[in-house]
C-alpha cells in the first residue's frame, strides 16, 4: 500500500529540480479531494479524542496544499518552504498504550501538524525527537490507520519516520530516499541489499508486494538521467512512480494485506513549488502552482473536489473554491 521516492535531478541532493514521487494504494475508493490551508489558522491536536490527556494546539506558520483521504484525513502535501510529508501504510506500526505526558497527536492530523511547523525536515526530525509526542491511531474508512511518515525538503534531505513498540524510530538523511510499506524500514534497507541499487545481483523483481517496489522505485530512480529542465524532470518521476504502481486486479488482500490497488499517484517538485496530482480512474494529470496561491493569514481555506469532477486536467490553481 503506496511507495514514495525522492530524487535530485542533477544527480546529487538538492542539485537540479527536486521531486517526491508518491502512489496511493488502497483498498476501495479514497474519495480524495485537494485543499489549500493558509498560515496563521489555530488546531487542536485532539479534536476527535474529548478528553485526552494531553492535547495541544498550534498555529500554522506556513500555509500548504494537502490531500484529503475520503474528503478528511491529510495523507499527503507540500507547504510553501517546499518541505513535503507523506504518510504511508506499515501494519507493524504500534503508538503504544496512551502515555498522558506525552502530547498527543490524531493520526488525521499528523501530516498536517508538520507542514504547518516546519520548513526543512531537519527542523520537524528535532522536534519529533526532542518533544516525544505519540500518534493517536484513528481508522481510515474501514482499516486501522497505522502508518509511517516520509518528510523532504528542497536542500535533498529527507527522513523515514517509524512508530514501533510505542517509540519513533527516525531514519534522516539525503540516503533515504525509496520507502514502501512493510516490512519495517531496516528490513526494507536489509532486503534492498539483494538487488542491484542496493548491490545485489537477484533479478529486479516484478510483482505488486512491497519489497518489490521497494526495489524498483529505488533501482529506477537511481537510474534516471541527469536533467536541467523542470519539466523533464517530472517527467522522468512519474514513469518510476508509475512503474511501482499496483495495476487493478492484481492484489489479493487475503494473502497479502500490505498490497491495494494504485488509487492515485502524485509527484511534488519542491525546487518550483509544484504540485502534481494523477488519479488512476481519469486520463488527466492536475498540478497547483503554489506560487499562484494566497496562503496570507485570514485568507480562506480552498477546496478542489477531484471526486465530483474527476475530468479536470492542467494547471487547477485557479480552480479551488472556498470550503463552505
Amino acid at each position: 500500500m503506496c511507495t514514495r521516492f525522492l530524487w535530485s535531478s542533477e544527480g546529487s541532493p538538492g542539485a537540479g529540480t527536486v521531486l517526491v514521487g508518491r502512489s496511493m494504494d488502497w483498498s476501495d475508493d479514497t474519495a480524495t479531494v485537494l485543499a489549500v490551508r493558509p498560515r496563521g489558522v489555530r488546531r487542536e491536536s485532539t479534536p476527535n479524542t474529548p478528553g485526552d490527556p494531553h492535547p495541544f494546539t498550534w498555529t500554522s506558520a506556513y500555509g500548504s496544499v494537502v490531500a484529503l483521504m475520503y474528503g478528511q484525513a491529510v495523507v499527503d502535501g507540500v507547504n510553501e518552504a517546499g518541505f513535503q510529508v507523506s504518510g504511508l501504510y506499515l501494519s507493524e506500526s504500534d503508538y503504544g498504550e496512551r502515555d498522558g505526558d506525552r502530547p498527543g497527536l490524531e493520526l488525521y492530523w499528523a501530516i498536517q501538524c508538520l507542514l504547518d511547523r516546519f520548513g526543512t525536515v531537519a527542523a520537524a526530525v528535532e522536534w519529533l525527537e526532542n518533544d516525544n509526542v505519540q500518534l493517536i491511531e484513528m481508522d481510515l474508512g474501514d482499516k486501522p490507520g497505522t502508518g509511517h511518515i516520509a518528510v523532504a525538503d528542497p536542500s535533498g534531505d529527507s527522513a523515514v519516520i517509524e512508530f514501533i513498540d510505542g517509540k519513533t524510530n527516525i531514519h534522516h538523511g539525503p540516503e533515504f530516499t525509496v520507502m514502501a510499506n512493510s516490512p519495517v524500514y531496516d528490513e526494507q534497507l536489509k532486503l534492498q541489499e539483494q538487488y542491484p541499487a542496493g548491490g545485489g545481483t537477484q533479478p529486479l523483481p516484478g510483482g505488486v508486494e512491497s519489497p518489490d517496489r521497494f526495489a524498483r522505485a529505488a533501482y529506477f530512480s537511481a537510474m534516471l538521467p541527469n536533467t536541467s529542465d523542470p519539466r523533464e524532470a517530472t517527467a522522468y518521476a512519474f514513469s518510476v512512480i508509475r512503474n511501482a504502481s499496483a495495476p487493478f486486479g492484481t492484489p489479493d488482500e487475503a494473502q497479502r494485506p500490505e498490497v491495494s490497488t494504485t488509487r492515485w499517484r502524485t509527484v511534488t517538485d519542491l525546487t518550483q513549488r509544484r504540485y502534481f496530482f494523477e488519479s488512476t480512474t481519469s486520463p488527466n494529470v492536475v498540478w497547483i502552482e503554489l506560487s499562484q496561491l494566497d496562503f496570507a493569514p485570514g485568507s480562506p481555506e480552498l477546496v478542489l473536489d477531484l471526486v465530483a469532477e474527476p475530468d479536470r486536467v492542467g494547471n487547477v490553481t485557479g480552480e479551488f473554491v472556498p470550503v463552505q
